[in-house]
C-alpha cells in the first residue's frame, strides 16, 4: 500500500458521520441498493441499515463502485424493531413518503442524529414503519410524475444532510486515536491490504 493510499483511507475514515444513516425497507432492485450505498459513501455515512426483501439483499452490481466495502450494512428482520433500535440510540426518524402530513425534505435539522427511511420501489414505506417515524418528508415535484426513483430520492435527501452538516463544521476530521474512527481506519486498511494481496496472488 502506498503512503498516498493509506493517507486517503485515513482521511475518509476520520470524516465518517456516525449519526447519519439510511434505513432501507425491502428495497429489492440490485441497482437501487448499490446506488444508495454509493451515495452513502459519497456523503460520509458510516453505516446503513436494511430490512432485506424476500430472498435477501440482492447481489450488488457495478453501480456500487465498491461502496459496499466502505459502508457497513446492518440487516434487520423487520422495520419496526429496527427503527426502535435507532430511536433508542437517539436518532430522529424521517420517512420519505408522499402524504398530507409530509414536510419539505429540506426542512428537518439533519445536524441532529438522523435516519432516513426509504421504502420498497413499488409500495414505498409500510404503514407499520410510518407509524414508528417522527415525521414524513417529501421532495416537491413540479411535473406529471409524483415520485423519484428510490436511489435518486435518497441521494437528494442525503446531499441536503451533507450541506447542512458541512455548514455546521461536522466534516472536520476526527482523531484516529479515538473510537470508532480508530477501528474503522484500521479495519479498512487491513481489508484493503488483504484484497490487494489476493488480487496479486490471482495473477500467478
Amino acid at each position: 500500500m502506498t503512503p498516498e493510499r493509506k493517507a486517503r483511507i485515513q482521511s475518509v475514515a476520520a470524516r465518517r458521520q456516525v449519526d447519519l444513516t439510511v434505513f432501507m425497507e425491502r428495497v429489492h432492485k440490485p441497482h437501487n441498493v448499490a446506488a444508495i450505498l454509493r451515495t452513502c459513501d459519497a456523503v460520509g455515512v458510516m453505516r446503513a441499515h436494511a430490512v432485506p426483501p424476500t430472498g435477501g439483499i440482492p447481489a450488488l452490481n457495478h453501480t456500487a463502485q465498491g461502496a459496499q466495502r466502505w459502508v457497513e450494512l446492518v440487516r434487520h428482520r423487520e422495520a419496526v424493531s429496527g427503527l426502535a433500535e435507532l430511536r433508542a440510540a437517539g436518532f430522529k426518524l424521517y420517512a420519505a413518503h408522499f402524504s398530507d402530513r409530509a414536510i419539505d425534505f429540506r426542512q428537518p435539522d439533519y445536524t441532529r442524529p438522523t435516519a432516513i427511511v426509504m421504502g420498497t420501489e413499488k409500495f414505498g414505506v409500510s404503514a407499520e414503519a410510518l407509524a414508528a417515524v417522527d415525521a414524513e418528508i417529501v421532495i416537491p415535484m413540479m411535473g406529471m410524475t409524483q415520485s423519484l426513483n428510490v436511489s435518486v430520492a435518497t441521494a437528494l435527501i442525503l446531499f441536503e444532510a451533507q450541506r447542512q452538516r458541512q455548514a455546521a463544521g461536522m466534516y472536520q476530521p476526527q482523531s484516529l486515536d479515538e473510537s470508532p474512527f480508530k477501528e474503522l481506519s484500521e479495519g479498512w486498511i487491513a481489508r484493503d491490504l488483504a484484497r490487494r494481496k489476493t488480487r496479486s496472488e490471482d495473477l500467478f
